[in-house]
């Protein structure tokens, strides 16, 4: 072809993932097939009972109860995990010992345990009259049938989320980054506040968004626990399963739909917290 020719051969570059459109398609496929047509039903469902009666719902102490248990119960939960599923976390890379292969297998055990047996196992702990409730009781201290119970179901489910996001990146922090951090006459408190958290900080924030997206939504390990009490120890998701059992959907699909929003809107804050922290300290990037 001549030189002075103005049309040029434009060859398509090869996609560096082969199979890219396939796997996209069936990626969007299998998604809206699992997410986006439920959800979307939810809405059209939620949509059928109109500003005013969804308000209503909204608004109904009852309801405003129960979200406030879930949610709140859901995000002390969260933060208690963080700080014992980082020390979890600190002991099984850091450290060894007898039976450490044991204690890192039995992090997993809230995944493969039905939540329904973990709630029966942790009432039988948790009782009055239980075999930890019973050194409890006299303390003034009670555990099962109140919100107290809740946070410890869900600081059962949550924990592995922190350990199993933040134990890979932390097996990648080499400990001459310590040993460099005291060589410049860092404590150790130093050494952790400004060299390990800040490295560490969006596995954290990663496994608080999986750990409370988890606890808000439970039910099973918490209804045993709970006492389910009207505006006492009532959380969210058993409220729905009663307006189910009530025949009355559209209360339930509001609720449900109520839920989702404050979910999303939270997870949607983390995710932005997420990306400042990978800007701010340079690590995911």
């Amino acid at each position: 072809m001549s030189a002075h020719n103005p049309t040029r051969w434009r060859f398509k570059r090869p996609s560096v993932i082969p199979g890219f459109g396939l796997a996209l398609g069936l990626t969007l496929i299998w998604l809206t097939l699992i997410v986006l047509i439920p959800l979307s039903g939810l809405a059209w469902r939620s949509s059928a009972l109109g500003w005013e009666k969804f308000f209503g719902i909204a608004f109904d102490q009852r309801t405003l109860s129960a979200l406030r248990i879930s949610f709140g119960c859901a995000f002390i939960a969260a933060c208690l995990n963080v700080v014992f599923g980082v020390i979890l976390a600190w002991v099984l890379v850091r450290y060894r010992f007898p039976g450490k292969r044991i204690l890192d297998a039995m992090v997993d055990l809230p995944f493969a345990l039905p939540t329904a047996v973990a709630g029966i196992a942790l009432t039988t702990l948790y009782a009055p009259n239980g075999w930890v409730g019973q050194f409890l009781t006299p303390l003034g201290i009670k555990i099962a049938f109140t919100p107290a119970g809740i946070v410890v179901a869900l600081i059962f489910v949550g924990l592995p989320f922190i350990v199993r996001t933040v134990q890979p990146v932390m097996e990648e922090i080499d400990k001459e980054v310590e040993e460099a951090a005291a060589t410049l006459g860092a404590n150790r408190f130093q050494t952790i506040a400004r060299v390990l958290l800040p490295g560490l900080a969006p596995a954290v924030l990663t496994g608080f968004a999986l750990a409370f997206a988890r606890a808000v939504g439970e039910y099973g390990s918490v209804i045993f626990i709970a006492g389910n009490l009207p505006f006492k120890s009532e959380i969210a998701p058993l409220l729905i399963v009663i307006k189910l059992e009530e025949y009355n959907y559209a209360a339930a699909t509001g609720i449900a739909a109520i839920m989702l929003i404050i979910s999303f809107s939270m997870l949607f804050v983390i995710n932005l917290m997420q990306s400042w922290s990978r800007r701010r300290y340079g690590y995911g990037v």
